[in-house]
């Protein structure tokens, strides 16, 4: 059913999504979707898809800002990315940027929530005791999101992971996946607002995504 669901969606916002490709394909050189390796369900690798809201070499250049990652654990973040575009600060800040992970799902590899998928690199890297996370397929959003994102600790963030996992069932999930409509509204407005005012929003913490600099979030 996910699937299917996500399909309709995919066709249904497929016009908006072509916009924002030409966007971004027109302020920055380089292919506009970003794809990356990720650990999805049982540690099975799968291949992740994003808006590119960083430069084409983004990746190699994350070595060389290691000394500004501000996240603790086995994960990178960095809340003011030096690499992120100007049109991609404003996709990352909304969360857009995620639009394209309904093909993820229609694929089979994520569901609508679950724990948001790491990098192969970094899921290899946390303690055994969280596995469970990775025992359901990873999600476009989850409950770690909701709650703040990377302004929760490792271990809050692998905590509701292994909540979720435990506590899984129908009025959560839909519990998660209204939270994340509002959350991606205000996002949304704050940066509206902020463009007719000439200030810059505050960055939200919810997609932090580790890929492209954020840590899968």
């Amino acid at each position: 059913m996910e699937r299917f669901i996500a399909l309709l969606l995919f066709i249904l916002v497929l016009p908006f999504i072509l916009v924002l490709l030409i966007l971004v394909t027109l302020t920055s050189p380089g292919s506009p979707i970003f794809v990356q390796k990720r650990s999805g369900k049982n540690f099975r690798p799968f291949f992740i898809y994003k808006i590119r809201t960083m430069q084409e070499n983004a990746e190699k250049l994350k070595d060389g800002y290691s000394h500004l990652n501000q996240a603790d654990g086995p994960v990178f973040k960095i809340y003011h990315d030096p690499r992120l575009t100007t049109f991609g600060k404003v996709l990352w800040k909304t969360g857009i940027d995620e639009i394209l992970q309904l093909i993820n799902i229609i694929k089979g590899d994520m569901s609508f929530v679950g724990p948001r998928p790491l990098p192969v690199d970094e899921a290899i890297k946390v303690p055994k005791k969280y596995n469970l996370r990775f025992t359901v397929k990873p999600g476009l959003t989850s409950l770690w999101i909701i709650r703040g994102a990377h302004k929760l600790t490792f271990k809050q963030w692998m905590e509701s992971d292994l909540e979720y996992v435990n506590k899984k069932n129908f009025l959560l999930y839909m519990y998660i996946i209204v939270s994340t409509i509002f959350l991606i509204l205000k996002w949304t407005v704050k940066e509206i607002v902020s463009f007719w005012g000439g200030g810059d929003a505050t960055t939200p913490d919810s997609n932090n995504d580790s890929g492209q600099a954020r840590v899968t979030g």
